[in-house]
């Protein structure tokens, strides 16, 4: 009996060819269905509707047309199952050996910023996942294809040349990833519409949450060498390696962390972060001046580190950042003459943002034992209209200032955060240690080390101060504002200590923890 092979795609590359060689070369007999069926037949090939094959015209718009027992018992029919066999003998459902199906590209569509939600729910394929996961299922049999890329694989198949039992299972496992990938994509779709605001829970978060995405690069190892290491999802969508080695597993972290701070920024700004966390920020009229500020910071975290900035790079900034050994560099876009400058240093990873710098994702997830951490990404702006004056003394405008800049960059440093700021610009950074007392100490520590006085400046905490001590030393440092989120006990205590030492104090009632 001649084998059939049902053809149906969204994505027609290399399909032609690919049917030729089945007919021609495999003697199989093609079934298809609209736009494929004309494809095939411009190519010269004898084609079969798939409505011809049923009996069923196609209805609907074209949303009917391969839901039948005649398409899906060809697929499904156990070859070794007497019975199966003759069922479909019985109901004349003639079994299908292989199937090309590739889909709506919906992700593609909900992408475009002009979709609209009429549109976007047109685009989610209901026949196609159903042939895939027929297919797939019984893959023991039948041939599954949903990537153009595999029709080559395929034909070696055929030919005798590739054991074809172990790559039906092969494809079968890529079809599954595939439809979950799609239906995850659409939940996730559906989640974040008005339309749809049953689909969400009460909470905000999604019910229930699906994790599926393509592979988009094998990293050459993870955080060490003896840890594998992958990359998932759109990341090249937003980002373009223009020159440099491969990236890392924590370069890619870097980005990501680099991408979120900058994206507080709208006026010209620098940072420099090492290990994900910011170790020297600058606002400033032009990107040089802000280079100069956040490098001042400290010169000696940023060789090997990553910089980020938010407006187009220039040869003067380029001459200026050519100083010193950097692993990436990060911006809108870069000139000519920037790049041939950064072009002798062959290792240098210079990444340019297809959409645009900040742009976040809309949740966090993180990996734990048994499961996993979901969570809005905070991505809440500074709001000047909420802070709370709760001192004798109000902030001087280069007070409020300081402190106002210092809440953008403290958030993206890693808690337990304190950073001590003047306008425009980081004085001392001190992240992530167990003490909040401790991360002033190193923020105090390291304005030192740099020769930065901290006369004037402007305490930041990422959350709440618990006890006085840690104010007072901020005050003997040389600050004379604070800012922190407030809510205390003992927030009085922390208070009376800031009209001791004449400091202005602002809470902003909002914490940013960044464990």
């Amino acid at each position: 009996m001649q084998k059939l092979a049902l053809l149906s795609v969204s994505d027609k590359t290399g399909l032609a060819d690919f049917a030729r060689a089945l007919v021609e070369g495999h003697g199989y007999r093609l079934l298809s269905t609209g736009g494929t069926a004309r494809l095939l037949r411009e190519a010269g090939l004898p084609v079969t509707d798939v409505s011809e094959h049923t009996g069923f015209p196609e209805l609907m718009d074209g949303r009917l047309k391969t839901l039948h027992p005649k398409v899906h018992g060809g697929l499904l029919c156990r070859r070794d199952t007497p019975r199966h066999v003759d069922e479909a003998r019985e109901h004349d459902i003639p079994l299908i050996d292989l199937v090309v199906v590739n889909l709506y590209p919906f992700e593609a569509t909900v992408a475009r910023k002009d979709v609209d939600f009429p549109e976007a729910i047109e685009n989610i394929d209901i026949g196609g996942p159903s042939m895939l996961r027929s297919a797939a299922k019984n893959h023991t049999a039948v041939t599954v294809i949903c990537d153009p890329g595999d029709y080559a694989e395929v034909l070696n198949a055929l030919d005798g040349k590739e054991d074809l039992a172990s790559l039906r299972r092969k494809l079968a496992l890529k079809a599954f990833q595939r439809t979950g990938r799609y239906d995850a994509a659409i939940a996730k779709y559906l989640s974040t519409q008005e339309e749809a605001p049953d689909m969400a829970s009460i909470a905000g978060m999604p019910e229930e949450f699906a994790l599926s995405s393509r592979i988009a690069r094998r990293l050459r190892y993870g955080e060490n060498p003896h840890q594998q290491g992958a990359l998932y999802g759109r990341f090249f969508e937003v980002y373009e390696q223009l020159q440099g080695k491969e990236l890392s597993y924590c370069n890619i972290l870097d980005i990501s962390a680099a991408t979120g701070l900058i994206g507080e920024f709208e006026e010209p700004t620098v940072a420099i972060l090492k290990h994900t966390n910011p170790c020297g920020v600058a606002s400033a009229e032009d990107l040089v001046t802000a280079w100069d500020l956040a490098y001042e910071t400290d010169r000696q975290a940023p060789f090997g580190g990553i910089i980020v900035v938010n407006q187009t790079v220039d040869e003067a900034l380029a001459r200026k950042i050519a100083e010193i050994w950097c692993e990436i560099i990060i911006a809108p876009d870069f000139t000519p003459e920037a790049l041939a400058r950064f072009r002798k240093k062959k290792n240098l990873r210079l990444m340019r943002g297809k959409e645009g710098q900040g742009a976040e994702s809309l949740l966090e997830v993180r990996s734990v034992v048994g499961g996993f951490l979901v969570q809005d990404a905070d991505r809440r702006r500074t709001d000047p209209a909420a802070f709370k004056v709760v001192t004798k003394r109000a902030p001087t405008d280069e007070e409020m200032a300081a402190m106002q800049f210092g809440w953008r960059v403290v958030k993206h440093v890693k808690s337990n955060a304190v950073i001590y700021t003047s306008k425009g610009r980081t004085l001392g950074i001190g992240a992530g240690q167990m003490s909040r007392v401790d991360s002033s100490r190193v923020a105090v520590w390291k304005a030192g080390e740099a020769g930065l006085s901290l006369h004037g400046s402007a305490m930041c905490s990422d959350a709440l101060i618990p006890f006085a001590d840690g104010l007072v030393a901020a005050a003997e440092a040389g600050a004379t504002a604070c800012i922190q989120t407030g809510g205390s006990v003992r927030d009085d205590e922390v208070i009376a200590a800031a009209d001791e030492h004449n400091m202005a104090m602002i809470l902003t009632g909002t914490r940013h923890f960044r464990h």
